[in-house]
């Protein structure tokens, strides 16, 4: 039955989360990794082909690139974590209908040590 969670199953993860968890595991090296060595890092009794049919989503969306040095089936990240954040972040801002609304939001929810960094960033210091 759904939501049992009897024990020894791995937790059923939606499509976002192991993208997610496929994407952390490739940012964490700097070598190509191939489905079994993810399937490894990501444990959780994940299924090689479950495994391989998320690299193969994330490849068509343009967010890994398979390795062209000859380890077939290797697959490494084609934007690091802070691009590929700063991109959700222009995106979004781009499909609201009032993008200084949405920043004036998203600047009021920083920690101090994030709008200190933000201001340092936007070269206004800070007194």
């Amino acid at each position: 039955m759904a939501g049992t969670g009897s024990p020894g199953r791995a937790e059923r993860r939606g499509a976002g989360a192991l993208e997610s968890e496929v994407l952390a595991a490739l940012w964490a090296t700097e070598r190509a990794l191939t489905p079994a060595e993810i399937q490894a890092e990501i444990g959780g009794g994940l299924a090689y082909n479950t495994v391989h049919t998320i690299l193969k989503r994330l490849y068509d969306k343009g967010l890994v690139l398979r390795d062209a040095d000859g380890r077939r089936g290797a697959y490494r990240p084609a934007k690091n974590a802070a691009e590929l954040t700063a991109e959700a972040m222009h995106d979004a801002l781009g499909r609201g209908p009032d993008p200084v609304a949405a920043l004036q939001q998203f600047v009021s929810g920083l920690s101090p040590e994030e709008e200190r960094v933000l201001r340092d960033l936007l070269g206004g210091g800070g007194a």
